[in-house]
């Protein structure tokens, strides 16, 4: 990863990371289609071969999209007892909107604070035994 100059408190890196930018200069644009990266950014020339979130994203919008649904879900059946197609004409569009939408941004803000902290690869420290 490349060294940033000037130190960026955290505060700044998250809200460029929920802003879907460069983490390193704020303005070149993360993303070239809905969540394709970009090789480098537009502006300052990072080269984005250092981002490795995986699913990360994913992993976290579906356990906070989970809670959300299922206690609302949980809650519409001890009060209302709907019938079971009025749950999936219900809580199918929460899932989707509580998911898809957010993800663009919650992956851009793993990739900043990755930059940020300077996260890489674990590894071995090769020691002499003794």
């Amino acid at each position: 990863m490349t060294d940033q100059l000037p130190t960026i408190p955290l505060s700044q890196t998250i809200l460029r990371g929920l802003a879907c930018k460069c983490p390193r200069c704020g303005v070149g644009k993360l993303y070239r289609g809905f969540i394709d990266l970009r090789p480098s950014c537009e502006n300052c020339g990072l080269d984005y071969a250092f981002i490795d979130v995986g699913d990360g994203a994913s992993v976290f919008l579906i356990m906070i999209a989970g809670a959300i649904v299922v206690g609302c879900a949980l809650v519409v059946e001890i009060k209302y007892q709907p019938p079971f197609w009025l749950h999936a004409a219900l809580w199918l569009p929460l899932i989707l909107l509580t998911t898809i939408a957010p993800l663009r941004s919650m992956k851009s803000l793993l990739i900043a604070l990755q930059f940020h902290h300077k996260a890489s690869e674990g590894q071995l420290i090769d020691r002499t035994p003794k």
